[in-house]
């Protein structure tokens, strides 16, 4: 553990507001700090996964995250691009004599470098939660003044990713927190992605790309499609915090509106498909956070449609965005690689509603011809001309795929 170091970054966290901070191993530019060693290249399509929080909260242990990865290898998850297991807050509970991070004995009795090596051996990698405050959340002790002894330690244990939250942090600079964390993610000797959860709150657009391999954008996901309480956010309000965000996205630097609440039973099966369409249509990370030990066929159905996995996956890395609203009715486009085009045809409504796409509005002419492939009811249309149309279910979304013929 070099002192010097720690140091250093307990004074980025808790004084770069009032003076500036030079980093051992950083450039310093006009007061501001610099990341030398450049971000690894672990994202170049959004990250997918999934992460305790969501369903079980602080009610973690060794055998739920032994499971989650069972569940993962074995169900069709990993095939179907799934990667990361996540451990949430609470899984920490002190720090020893010399500062290193204890996990909770009792939660995970073989320690976290075990835990990992046995999500290794699943072929998935493992990641863990921290928090650039004093404490995490869930009241646990977090990284700041440990940024450095805390990034060894977590490349000693084999961790792949590295969820960062916001709680505790008083007057701290948001930018300047992350990016010592950052710079010691990359001085600990091992890829990590690093995922930065400040919840939107301080522009990140402006400075997160730099630092980080993806951000958050809001708050808390809520498992409701239109009710919001406190920090936690419907979906539909999650959305609408989207829409002005596409230009900020890209490959190996990903907007994230949260992890996904498919199979947690607060929507209905409709609305989990416009919550899974819409967040690959958003380029989003795929970070499920339901039970995968007990995932029924719906749940099954919609993570791993591995036609939506593609558009979210798709190599061209440009985020969709909204073109087109007319009340509860909406339309999303999004890029892809070769000239392809996913839609949306999105209804709010109570109640279904025909809605149409035309080729103008993907920057085509109205006389050319395209295949077009509803990616859930798995349909295809040969040869549409100008346009597309379609019934969209109450609270659903119609995604498909239009190929134009050459």
């Amino acid at each position: 553990m070099n002192f010097f170091k720690q140091m250093a970054s307990w004074c980025a966290t808790v004084s770069l507001a009032l003076a500036p901070v030079v980093i051992p191993g950083s450039a310093q530019a006009h007061g501001e700090l610099t990341l030398e060693k450049p971000k690894p290249n672990v994202a170049a399509t959004p990250p997918m996964g999934w992460n305790s929080w969501n369903h079980f909260a602080c009610n973690i242990d060794e055998a739920k995250i032994r499971g989650a990865a069972d569940a993962m290898a074995s169900s069709g998850m990993k095939d179907a691009g799934y990667q990361y297991i996540v451990i949430d807050d609470c899984w920490q509970t002190s720090r020893d004599t010399n500062g290193k991070i204890v996990a909770d004995a009792a939660k995970f009795p073989s320690g976290i470098k075990a835990l990992a090596d046995y999500i290794h051996s699943k072929g998935l990698k493992f990641g863990i939660y921290s928090d650039a405050g004093i404490k995490t959340c869930g009241g646990r002790p977090g990284s700041r003044g440990h940024e450095y002894q805390d990034a060894k330690t977590y490349a000693e244990w084999g961790v792949d990713y590295l969820k960062y939250d916001w709680c505790n942090t008083g007057p701290a600079n948001a930018e300047a927190s992350y990016t010592v964390m950052a710079m010691a993610l990359r001085d600990s000797g091992r890829d990590i992605l690093f995922s930065l959860c400040e919840w939107g709150d301080n522009h990140p657009r402006d400075w997160a790309a730099k630092v980080g391999h993806q951000w958050r954008t809001t708050g808390d996901i809520r498992d409701s499609w239109d009710k919001s309480e406190g920090y936690s956010h419907s979906l539909l309000e999650i959305l609408d915090a989207q829409v002005d965000l596409w230009r900020d996205s890209g490959p190996n630097q990903w907007n994230d509106p949260d992890m996904l609440e498919v199979g947690n039973g607060g929507m209905t099966d409709t609305e989990y498909r416009a919550h899974f369409s819409l967040w690959a249509m958003l380029a989003a990370p795929l970070i499920a956070g339901n039970d995968l030990s007990k995932m029924d066929d719906a749940t099954r159905t919609i993570l791993m449609n591995k036609d939506v996995i593609a558009i979210d996956q798709d190599a061209l890395g440009q985020q969709g965005r909204r073109v087109a609203k007319d009340g509860d009715y909406e339309i999303w486009v999004r890029p892809l690689k070769g000239g392809d085009r996913a839609v949306i045809l999105f209804n709010r409504s109570a109640a279904a509603h025909d809605m149409k796409v035309d080729w103008e509005t993907l920057d085509w002419p109205a006389g050319l011809k395209a295949d077009v492939k509803d990616l859930w009811s798995k349909a295809v249309t040969k040869n549409a001309k100008g346009s597309y149309g379609a019934s969209v279910p109450s609270h659903g979304a119609v995604m498909v795929r239009v190929t134009p013929k050459t």
